[in-house]
């Protein structure tokens, strides 16, 4: 599983011209989350965690030190299955690592879920739309997370 995790002091998502998601007035993480092959529900309980817990929010001192909980922030959690684009053989990407939309989904909602279960406020876009993301982002601050699940090939190593 891969994020690209954006501090943000604006973020929206929009199908169709609707907004279907948004950061609230203060601002928080925007996370672009991508599913791939062999993840599994113990990857998405991982990448809650860090996503709750993960320090890149400025303390008094200028530190990021603060999680976005500590900030009073929100998360807008956005799939997106191109995070799992291969281009090392070509300029065209290969989505062959990205999980299938119905393996996919439910581990977005699991990442969700988890999300809000820590105590954040969290919208979402739309699963398998096209969509229109608008983000300001803070900082910048852009940061990677990867919950890997080791193997590559659909089986994950976890517990093996």
């Amino acid at each position: 599983m891969i994020a690209v995790v954006q501090r943000c002091s604006r973020g929206e998502v929009r199908v169709s011209g609707d907004r279907v998601g948004a950061l609230q007035e203060r601002g928080g993480l925007v996370v672009l989350l991508g599913v791939e092959v062999g993840d599994e529900p113990i990857h998405a309980q991982k990448m809650a965690d860090k996503l709750a817990k993960l320090r890149i929010f400025e303390d008094a001192a200028g530190k990021m030190n603060l999680a976005v909980s500590d900030v009073g922030g929100s998360v807008l959690v956005i799939s997106q299955f191109t995070l799992a684009g291969d281009c090392s053989g070509g300029n065209r990407p290969s989505f062959i690592t990205a999980a299938r939309p119905e393996a996919a989904e439910p581990l977005v909602v699991e990442v969700v879920d988890r999300v809000r279960a820590a105590g954040l406020h969290v919208e979402t876009g739309r699963f398998r739309t096209e969509m229109k993301v608008d983000i300001l982002n803070d900082g910048p601050v852009t940061i990677i997370v990867r919950v890997p699940n080791d193997r590559g090939d659909g089986r994950s190593s976890i517990g093996a």
